[in-house]
């Protein structure tokens, strides 16, 4: 039935249908032709159980809010902030694009939507000061990777759907490891500057610093607004989504008038368009894991790879290669709703922390979502600068270098997720 299940799929993917066909597919032809005494119709009790929890109500918000703000100014003022401070340190547009992903990944919490704000005008930036094409683009679509990490992380919501962990806590858990990326890429990039005497950008005067700054004091207020709110209680993560729609829309159309209200609905269209695909691979990943339950495949699965008495740290470890593993074939979405329910039970009861393993499978998400030969950051980045694949990828081996070492640090030592919910 296993080798069924995944011939189906595989098939599928072959042929050139969607993920979300295989998903579908695979388990419906398994009920029909090895579970002949269940009702068809499960499949769309589950498919729609999928779909039902209140916190995927935070989904369409944040991509909403994102949407709003990768059409307007947000990204632009970001950019421009960061790079008057930092800019003119050696190596200072490439630390600028590492911050300014790690600022816009707090505001959208999707990859895709960082590569496409912040990369455009940095890869710009980044050529005039002398970058190969092939390293500017390998540190743009890394350096997004953090938007999986750091609060409100879209991942972190998919994660906590299946495993029934709290949302609020995993946004203040990514902040550690998402923090540490950006400290290894901006050591990175200052040696990297160093070595190939990339030529130094001019120093902002202080007082246009001062200009620049009250400038991106509003978009700034985003992270503040988010991570704050959630982390003194005065309002859950699904309503910090829909405060952060409001404030996008505020700062866009009213303050800054970057979008007119008549672009709005177009916006509302494009993230419609987003939030079915998502919530149909929800949906597909919800029927997939209830079929894959039933047959006892994760038990099966588990024995195999795990054995009798596994450690924690050796499951944690496990759990990341598959993870990582999958996210570099497939949607991580995809790999969280399926590899999520089959580990985590095994984990739990190691004495894995359901918090600091969220963080981890989302990091390998981030990881895998970069990493030939299918991360989707791959692709987003070849249609949005209009690159072949190689010329994406060849710059990429070095960042996936040190997102491995971070990977080790963060499995190995539980307080860089944890420190901050334990500090309080």
């Amino acid at each position: 039935m296993v080798w069924t299940l995944l011939g189906i799929m595989v098939i599928l993917l072959l042929m050139g249908f969607p993920m979300m066909i295989p998903l579908i597919a695979g388990p419906l032809i398994i009920i029909l032709f090895y579970m002949d005494n269940l009702d068809p119709t499960i499949m769309v009790q589950q498919m729609v159980e999928g779909i039902s929890s209140y916190v995927l109500i935070a989904v369409p918000l944040f991509i909403f809010a994102a949407d709003i703000m990768t059409s307007g100014r947000t990204s632009r003022k970001l950019l421009d902030f960061v790079g008057s401070f930092v800019g003119h340190l050696r190596g200072g547009y490439a630390i600028t694009t590492a911050a300014a992903c790690t600022l816009f990944g707090s505001i959208s919490g999707s990859t895709q939507a960082t590569v496409v704000a912040i990369g455009k005008p940095m890869r710009e930036r980044l050529l005039k000061v002398g970058y190969k094409d092939s390293s500017a683009i390998a540190l743009i679509i890394n350096s997004s990777d953090v938007a999986l990490l750091i609060p409100p992380s879209i991942g972190m919501i998919i994660y906590a759907l299946v495993s029934d962990a709290s949302v609020g806590d995993l946004f203040i858990a990514g902040i550690g490891p998402g923090v540490l990326i950006f400290i290894f890429f901006a050591s990175y990039a200052y040696i990297h500057a160093k070595v190939y005497d990339i030529p130094l950008a001019p120093k902002v005067p202080w007082k246009e610093r001062g200009d620049i700054f009250l400038k991106a004091l509003l978009p700034l207020g985003f992270p503040v607004i988010i991570i704050g709110g959630i982390y003194t209680g005065q309002f859950t993560p699904t309503e910090a989504a829909g405060i952060s729609v409001l404030y996008a829309f505020v700062l866009e159309v009213l303050i800054f008038r970057s979008i007119k209200l008549k672009e709005i609905p177009n916006i509302a269209l494009s993230s419609g368009i987003v939030t079915s695909a998502v919530f149909v691979l929800v949906a597909g990943g919800q029927a997939f894991s209830w079929v894959i339950s039933f047959a006892r495949i994760p038990q099966m699965l588990t024995d195999a790879v795990l054995g009798n008495d596994p450690s924690a740290l050796y499951i944690l470890f496990i759990v990341a290669l598959f993870f990582f593993i999958g996210c570099m074939f497939v949607d991580p979405i995809v790999v969280i709703l399926i590899l999520t329910p089959i580990f985590a039970p095994v984990a739990t009861m190691a004495g894995v922390d359901p918090i600091h393993l969220g963080v981890v499978i989302v990091f390998q998400a981030a990881l895998g979502s970069a990493t030939p030969p299918f991360g989707v950051d791959i692709f987003t980045a070849s249609a949005v600068f209009n690159k072949s694949y190689l010329d994406v990828i060849r710059g990429t081996p070095p960042y996936i270098v040190m997102l491995l070492i971070v990977s080790v640090l963060v499995i190995v030592f539980e307080d860089i997720s944890l420190f901050l919910l334990r500090l309080f």
